[in-house]
């Protein structure tokens, strides 16, 4: 491309997204490339919420302490398959790690103050790019079989207080209110109020990208496959055999990040996590509010496309084919949620989420030249935390303090 850039973004996901908007905004020349076009990854089939309450990090003793029993129910939770156990060997070994105490509260204090920056930032954000309407305030609903489950998460619900997270414990009548026709053997459960939701999150981060480019931005559906750097900046080679001149480049192609990161000596034990839903006519069922199921790792949301199903976490490569069987184990669970649930007519998806052992992202500057900023790996957060790393990347793209410490999630924490 014969035009030189202040930035180039590399993914147009909501993460790639909200920051080349930000950087827009701030004045600067944007190009964004992406192979895929815009919200055609993670970003477009996620379970549309802004999940500011998930303080703690997914690295923890009880994570680890559940996966046995996840990893022996074929279609449970958490899959690995035997074929893909060796190259996860570092991911295993970095999570286990992270569920130390000392560096869970380390990571659990990092994932805080991430979540405090969107949760103060994430409404006007959306609202000064003229897309208030696509966000919904219509809480949550943590649901628990009994109450000695409820009781078991009582320890997850502390740390949420200290960090500043509102909720309410409900039963009977109270939680046949916030949600009719729930099934019998849910009978507690924790509401979050302030819990915000999306009305699509593929319309949301399609009609950002759109406000990004009506600002200036230009966007080409490329893939970036290396990095360089000379005495005027970044040089990002593009697959069709071109490039891209910038001052400055953001590394934002979530699970894909690790290849462009180790071009530049970064190895990151970065791992395509893929997450399975099926999303069902909104005539389903009459669902209020998100549903989260914590015991079996799957949330309901009510689209405006309709009813989602989603989540487990299947570590198996990009190149397996789908297992879509994991989609209708969900579905079957949740007919035992939704008394009358109508599982005919979904469409299943499934959608490759970029994870690090530690589940913590990394936001910052490349180790060895800051002209190359990171902001990929958050996981299951990427929707939540999107404002908070547009604007860390932001101000460290212009050369001003960021909102928060980085420290936690520079890359050389690997």
């Amino acid at each position: 491309m014969d035009d030189r850039f202040d930035q180039c973004v590399i993914g147009a996901g909501i993460i790639g997204l909200s920051i080349a908007y930000s950087l827009t905004r701030a004045g600067q020349k944007v190009v964004v490339v992406d192979p895929d076009g815009m919200a055609n990854g993670a970003s477009s089939g996620n379970a549309g919420a802004f999940a500011f309450a998930d303080v703690e990090p997914l690295a923890s003793l009880g994570t680890l302490l559940r996966s046995p029993r996840w990893l022996l129910d074929p279609l449970g939770p958490l899959s690995l398959p035997l074929s893909h156990a060796l190259p996860m060997l570092p991911w295993m070994t970095g999570f286990a790690r992270a569920c130390v105490p000392d560096t869970h509260a380390a990571s659990t204090k990092a994932q805080a103050a991430l979540m405090r920056l969107a949760k103060e930032h994430t409404e006007s954000f959306f609202q000064k790019a003229g897309l208030g309407d696509h966000i919904r305030r219509e809480g949550a609903l943590y649901l628990y079989e009994g109450e000695k489950a409820f009781n078991a998460a009582a320890e997850v619900w502390k740390v949420r207080a200290d960090h500043g997270v509102g909720f309410e414990p409900v039963t009977g009548e109270r939680l046949a209110t916030l949600q009719p026709g729930l099934g019998p053997s849910y009978t507690h459960a924790m509401f979050v109020p302030d819990w915000l939701m999306v009305t699509d999150p593929h319309d949301l981060t399609k009609a950002l990208g759109e406000r990004t480019v009506a600002l200036g931005a230009k966007f080409h559906q490329i893939g970036a496959d290396d990095i360089t750097l000379d005495d005027e900046g970044v040089i990002v080679q593009l697959s069709d055999g071109d490039s891209v001149k910038a001052q400055k480049a953001v590394v934002a192609a979530g699970a894909w990040s690790g290849k462009l990161a180790a071009r530049l000596g970064d190895k990151v034990p970065i791992q395509p996590e893929r997450g399975y839903n099926t999303t069902l006519p909104k005539s389903a069922f009459d669902l209020k509010r998100q549903l989260v199921l914590p015991g079996d790792g799957y949330v309901i949301t009510p689209l405006a496309s309709g009813i989602r199903v989603g989540g487990a976490a299947e570590f198996a490569g990009f190149k397996r084919k789908p297992d879509f069987r994991r989609s209708a184990a969900m579905l079957k669970k949740s007919e035992k949620v939704m008394s009358g649930l109508k599982t005919e007519g979904g469409e299943v998806w499934m959608g490759i989420r970029p994870s690090l052992p530690d589940t913590l992202p990394v936001i910052g500057p490349a180790s060895k030249d800051n002209r190359v900023i990171y902001a990929f790996g958050h996981g299951h957060l990427g929707l939540t935390q999107c404002v908070a790393t547009a604007m860390t990347v932001r101000d460290l793209a212009l050369g001003n303090p960021p909102p928060i410490d980085i420290h936690p999630y520079r890359v050389e924490r690997f």
